[in-house]
């Protein structure tokens, strides 16, 4: 039995969500954002409890699977809507710096080119130095999706530490050649 899938969802006051046809909308001060769920479970929502249910018909593998999905991918939507996702990244090395121009992200880190990003339209994204970027919006998979897309231009090198990071992120360092005999 899917431990996640039966938890309800709490709704936070100034949240309103609406269940129509297999979709599911849940609108806040922060955004609004639409989930169409899979057919095999069934999604319900309580006024009067202010709370989601996602329930299951049978115990089948993938029933199981989307069980829980369902339920954590509602929560997180629930999550956003009233205080925004949230991922930080620093640039670490010498030169190595980000700016922002409109709606384009451009990241000079030890390549010939400056590399350009377009930032999607659900991310707003701060600059507040040249080595730190902020990107915050309400839906948690856009904000991981680009921020993985930004470290990936130049992941941190195990060596003298140098790349994009998260900020909460550990690099463990190698000692080299010198340092090994």
């Amino acid at each position: 039995m899917s431990r996640i899938g039966k938890k309800p969802i709490a709704i936070p006051a100034g949240v309103t969500v609406a269940v129509a046809d297999g979709k599911v909308s849940v609108k806040g001060k922060h955004g609004e954002l639409s989930l169409v769920h899979h057919p095999r479970v069934s999604v319900t929502f309580d006024s009067g409890a202010k709370e989601i249910r996602v329930e299951r018909p049978d115990d089948v593998r993938e029933s199981r699977a989307l069980h829980g999905l369902t339920r954590a991918l509602l929560n997180n939507m629930v999550q956003g809507v009233s205080t925004p996702w949230e991922k930080k990244l620093e640039i670490v090395g010498v030169g190595y710096q980000a700016s922002l121009s409109g709606k384009t992200l451009t990241l000079q880190v030890g390549f010939a080119n400056a590399i350009k990003l377009p930032v999607p339209p659900n991310v707003t994204v701060e600059v507040p130095d040249n080595t730190h970027i902020n990107l915050k919006s309400s839906d948690r998979q856009a904000v991981g999706q680009f921020a993985a897309e930004i470290r990936r231009v130049r992941p941190p090198e195990p060596y003298k530490g140098k790349g994009i990071k998260y900020s909460d992120e550990r690099v463990r360092r190698k000692a080299g050649k010198a340092f090994g005999s």
